[in-house]
Order: structure tokens, then sequence, then C-alpha cells
């Protein structure tokens, strides 16, 4: 079975620092372009940053560059999300998804992980 399958999250004080992992499995990360969504209730998925398949570009919404950061290891089969200076505005639920597509849209995107609660306190 192809999969992503996500872990970390969780909550943490404004300030603060975590790190979601994606996991492929039956799925070779790299051979994938991965890319960090985040949703809201009531609102559209929104993209958050993106790497291609060997992690020389990256790419991130103005919302969180400077803070977040993506980066992957191949050999592990694996993509992270490190988000540092989280803000209350952060909070919302982050997928990873990869695909050969390599871009901002998520309905481009063709593999999608469970999806990860994260939270932050003010």
């Amino acid at each position: 079975q192809v999969q992503l399958v996500q872990s970390g999250g969780g909550l943490v004080q404004a300030g603060g620092s975590l790190r979601l992992s994606c996991a492929g499995y039956g799925l070779s990360v790299s051979n994938n372009a991965v890319a960090w969504f985040r949703q809201t209730p009531g609102k559209v998925r929104e993209f958050v940053g993106r790497i291609d398949r060997n992690g020389d570009f990256a790419d991130y919404a103005d919302a969180v560059k400077g803070r977040f950061t993506v980066s992957r290891d191949n050999g592990k089969n694996m993509v992270y999300l490190q988000m540092n200076n989280l803000k209350p505005e952060d909070t919302a639920i982050y997928y990873c998804a990869g695909s050969i597509y390599n871009g901002r849209d998520p309905g481009k995107y063709v593999h999608w992980g469970q999806g990860t609660q994260v939270t932050i306190s003010s």
C-alpha cells in the first residue's frame, strides 16, 4: 500500500518550535517532490512549503518564510517540516503530499499524509 505517514505535531506555546515528519511507505520519497499544506476549519488547504526531489530547491509561503524549513533525507525515505517561532495563526492541521509535480497546487499532488494537528497557544 502506497502511503505517506506523518508524525510530530502537538501543542506548543507561541515562540516555540515543532518538527513534523513525513515517511514514505510503498513509496519512494526520492522520486517525488514533497509539499506541506495546512488547513483550518472552513478554509481551503493552504500551501506552506515544498522541496524538490533532490533537496536542491525549496519554496515557502510568505507567511512562514524565515520560520519554517522543509528538508529531506532520501536515504531514510523521510521529509521534514521544521517550524520555529510559531505563532497562534500557525494553528492548523498540517499535511504532507508527494507527486512528480513540483508546485503549490494541492490538486496536483497524488499522495497525501493523514494530517497532524498543530496548535499554538498565545
